[in-house]
This record gives structure tokens, sequence and C-alpha cells, in this order.
């Protein structure tokens, strides 16, 4: 039977969609395949981890009727690869074998049964669906995964809160160090709704979400997320835990604001920051009326200082920063200005965006 024939830039763009979760080397090898699925015309390809699984359905030519199998996700991927993109390629279904072929090319691909391939199971309880633009989600997304925690000890901090309320999705990531606060505007009331996605499920929806204008459809159980966009299906674990309560992470009420360009604040560090100590990456601001100096140097005794004129005439503060934590923030952020509010050198700083309630960003001093 010949499962899919079609060309290999469209076979290739639908299993890269649903590949980026699997991984070379798995305690269950059947986990480093991807099931194809065929019924009628209509192919469905799943690819699972065990914690998140994602599933797409394509019309990709070939026989008509039904049958199943799993094959090799990298594999597959690796041999599609170095076939021309416009190529038509078929897969035809061989005793317990798949055998691929493109022009004068023939591979022929071990396979595991179908059926013992673990499907995660769905929660019978999903709450409402709602929606946002996907360009929304990526940028949501994108203004505050930089602040997640790396495997923390503090499982919770490795992912990212999402809370759906009234016509408000806020995401909120933290590393106990850093938080970084985003929201955007539902088109349909929600009732409350807070999860926290697995940090590997955010870099994945990163990954497949488009600037395109297609919405993406969202539901939450008490265990799992559900994201339906692009003919895709996805679905994620949740992580369980309590959250750290950001409302009372956020400053409120500093006395000094200085609101400078993005773009020069963020040269000047990167400038500074080639001559920090690899450990501790410390930068020193001075802030004085009309001028903020940024300062870092080493074990080596090497010095780098660097001088921004501001429109600032409040108290003269020194306060020091690990200049990663802002170097992130304003890479990725996109507005040319960029408000800092502070109070003193011993207490953390605000970053927000002139004219946009939508973003905060916190990060605590460091003593250098």
């Amino acid at each position: 039977m010949i499962v899919l024939k079609a060309t290999q830039e469209r076979v290739l763009s639908v299993l890269q969609a649903v590949c980026g979760i699997v991984e070379r080397r798995h305690t269950l090898p059947i986990l480093a395949n991807v099931l194809i699925r065929k019924t009628g015309d209509q192919v469905q390809i799943t690819t699972s981890d065990l914690e998140i699984q994602i599933r797409t359905v394509a019309p990709l030519g070939g026989d008509e009727g039904d049958f199943s199998t799993t094959v090799g996700a990298r594999k597959l991927i690796d041999i599609l690869r170095t076939l021309p993109s416009d190529q038509i390629i078929s897969l035809e279904s061989s005793a317990a074998k798949l055998i691929l072929k493109g022009g004068k090319s023939k591979f022929t691909l071990q396979t595991m049964p179908a059926d013992d391939f673990p499907l995660v199971q769905e929660s019978a309880s999903f709450g409402p669906t709602f929606s946002v633009p996907q360009k929304t989600l990526k940028a949501l997304l994108s203004q505050v995964s930089f602040a997640m925690a790396v495997h923390d000890i503090r499982y919770y901090l490795n992912g990212i809160l999402f809370v759906a309320e009234g016509q408000q999705l806020s995401l909120v990531a933290t590393d106990g160090h850093r938080l970084a606060f985003a929201s955007a505007t539902l088109d349909v009331g929600v009732p409350k709704q807070e999860v926290i996605l697995p940090r590997k499920t955010v870099l994945e929806l990163q990954r497949l979400l488009s600037d395109a204008d297609g919405a993406i459809d969202m539901q939450f159980a008490n265990n799992q997320a559900k994201f339906s966009f692009d003919g895709m299906e996805f679905v994620t674990k949740l992580v369980e835990g309590k959250f750290p309560d950001y409302n009372r992470v956020i400053p409120r009420n500093h006395k000094n604001a200085i609101t400078l360009g993005r773009a020069a604040l963020l040269s000047t560090l990167q400038r500074t920051a080639i001559l920090t100590s690899e450990k501790f990456k410390g930068v020193r601001l001075n802030i004085d009326p009309g001028t903020l100096r940024v300062a870092a140097n080493n074990a080596e005794q090497e010095e780098a200082v660097d001088e921004l004129d501001i429109d600032f005439s409040g108290d003269s503060i020194e306060i020091g920063f690990n200049v990663t934590y802002l170097i992130d923030a304003l890479t990725n952020m996109s507005q040319d200005m960029v408000t800092l509010e502070l109070s003193d050198g011993n207490s953390s700083v605000l970053f927000t965006i002139p004219e946009n309630p939508h973003f905060k960003y916190v990060v605590m001093p460091m003593r250098i």
C-alpha cells in the first residue's frame, strides 16, 4: 500500500511540525518513532514524549484505505532533508517495513507496531475553549520566556504561569532573581484559570507558532492543556505546584524613573559586559542627574566604563546587577524606549515600556 505520495517539501514540513519533541534516545525505543495513521485519504501523524503529544492531519496522497505503523522520526526527516524539495516521494508499506522512494533513491526502514505507541490519555474535563491570535501568544511568550528557570529544584519555576481571567490572558515567568509579566486582552470573557506550562512545552510552542493572523484555541484542565492551531492538536501535561504570588513581587510607586532609548542602553550593557567576571556577570550602574554610568571589572583587574546622557533629576543611586538579566530583557523587547523605576541601591528595579501597562520586568539587584 502506498501510504503517502507528495513532494518532499510538503511531507518534510508536516513531519517537522510534530517531531520537535521527539528525543533521539529514550528509555522507550518506540518514542523515537512517529505514529503514521492512514484513514481514507487523510494521513494523521502523531509524536509523543509521554508528557507532550502533537498530532496533525494532512492530505498527503497515496492509496485510500486504513493503515497504521510507527517509524523512526529522525531517520525519516534526515533522509527527506537530503532529497530535492520539488521531488515526489512516496512511502510504501511492505511486511514490517516502510519503503521510502524518491527519484532513483530507495530506503527500507524498520517499523514498530502502531498498537505499541503510548498515546497521552487526554483529560475528560477540559475547561471552556478560548482563542487568541497566534502572533499575540507568540509575542507574549517571547516577552517572558527568557525569565523561566532552568532545572531549578523548585520545579514550578521551570515553566510559565498562564492566568486567564475575564478578558485578560497574563503570562508570568520567574527564576527567583527576576520576573517577567506580559498580558493581552481576550475577545471573550473566561472564568479564572491558572496553570503552569512546562519549559519544554513553552519552547515547542514558540517554535510552532506563526506571525500569521490565524488563531490558537486553548483549553485547560487540572493536569493538562490543549492547544489547537494550523491543523495541529497539542496536548501537554502541566507542572503541579504553587507559583509565587507575582503581584507581591512587582514593586509599586517607585520615586525615581528614567526613560531612555532601549537600543542605546542595550549597546552600552553589551559593551560593558565583555569585561565582567565569568562567574558573577556583575555591572554597576551609577545614576546621577543627567548621566547614567555603567561600569564593570574582572579578576584580571580590567575595567570597562560607559556613559549615557539621560533626562533625570532625581536621587543619585548606585546599584549592581547581573548584566545578563538586563540584556535578556532588552533583547526581547521591540520598543524604542524603556523606563527604569527604582527607589534605591538595595531594592528591585522595575522595567516598563512607556504607555504599555501590559509588560513589566522586575530584577533583583546584586552586591558588587
